[in-house]
């Protein structure tokens, strides 16, 4: 039976590197599938992992409809064995049940990749949605790290390094205005106390993609 699966983790632990490997592992066996996402930090139709890979997509706009854009394209004879949904977190309740729906009733397995919480620490709510209703959640075994090296647990959004706590629930990082909008993944104990990079003295490192060929 086809499964609607849900893979999440904070920022950093290598979600979108996960959705393009499982996308590739299904090509090479002669699979093909469609390829979702929303407001991905390349731009829109795109997934990118921070390790510089990067693949088209279909970006998922408000009022799209999944189930049916799925059933279109089969009725047009166009072969779908699996459907992969990035940066599902961003993705609408009904939307997420529109997944399920095409796992349940086309037979097409359904990969979906997100973070659950904000840097509220409050669930999206397509996130939420995916553990209500996903065959089965798993904790993406990557471990993200906070400043002080322990495992991080939660995403934080800075503005001009400063950690804060209240605003809009999506907000696009490095919007290159006046004020800095940015996010840091940190460990609970200093999401907690609000200490970042910055307010530890520790400062921000760039991490430059691998130099895989």
């Amino acid at each position: 039976m086809a499964e609607l699966v849900y893979y999440c983790g904070t920022m950093d632990s290598g979600k979108s590197t996960l959705a393009l490997q499982t996308a590739h592992n299904h090509q090479s066996r002669g699979r093909a599938g469609l390829l979702f996402t929303n407001r991905d930090r390349a731009g829109s139709g795109k997934i990118s992992s921070r390790l510089g890979l990067t693949s088209e997509a279909l970006e998922v706009t408000e009022e799209m409809d999944l189930h049916k854009f799925v059933v279109e394209r089969l009725s047009l004879g166009v072969k779908i064995d699996y459907v992969i949904c990035d940066e599902a977190q961003f993705y609408a309740p009904d939307q997420i049940e529109q997944l399920a729906r095409i796992a349940d009733g086309l037979g097409i397995d359904v990969f979906a990749f997100g973070i659950l919480t904000d840097f509220r620490t409050k669930l999206f709510p397509g996130s939420a949605r995916l553990v209500e209703l996903a065959d089965r959640v798993q904790t993406l075994q990557v471990e993200a790290l906070c400043w002080c090296g322990e495992r991080a647990t939660h995403n934080a959004r800075t503005l001009d390094g400063v950690m804060v706590t209240e605003g809009e629930q999506v907000v696009v990082g490095d919007t290159g205005g006046r004020d800095v909008v940015a996010y840091e993944v940190l460990c609970r104990r200093h999401h907690m106390r609000k200490v970042t990079a910055r307010a530890s003295g520790e400062g921000h490192q760039s991490i430059d993609p691998l130099p895989f060929s």
